[in-house]
């Protein structure tokens, strides 16, 4: 895969508009693109115009999604700056994200992890992320 390639998560929720927020306000993040009833399904991308990486939630009409599968479901945040990384951890918490313990306890200790209102969880990692 190239560089210039995108890479975009999605999945489905029951709380379309308050994730929105949530993800932008958390992550600073914005709506790079959105969509309503397009085959029964509203949706927005969520990301950066200058990364490569897209978050996207839908919500199907008539269609009832749940809770997260799992506690383990996390998407990982690399923040190796401490006053960005606590920066970051506020505005995650001034978001809607509730602190949690993390399943695996590994990401306790040098991150917090959060949970969202469908019980998918966000880690913010204070490390760099080192290629082995």
């Amino acid at each position: 895969m190239e560089r210039s390639h995108i890479l975009r998560v999605a999945r489905p929720t029951d709380h379309l508009e308050q994730l929105v927020a949530m993800y932008c306000q958390g992550l600073g993040y914005q709506v790079l693109a959105s969509f309503a009833d397009h085959q029964g399904f509203d949706g927005a991308i969520l990301g950066l115009k200058s990364h490569s990486v897209h978050l996207e939630f839908t919500h199907c009409h008539g269609h009832h999604v749940g809770r997260a599968p799992t506690q383990d479901n996390l998407l990982v945040f690399y923040v190796p700056d401490e006053a960005e990384w606590q920066s970051r951890c506020a505005a995650m918490e001034a978001a809607g994200f509730t602190p949690v313990a993390s399943f695996n306890p590994y990401w306790d200790v040098q991150g917090k992890t959060f949970e969202d209102v469908d019980g998918y969880r966000v880690v913010i990692q204070r490390e760099v992320w080192k290629d082995n």
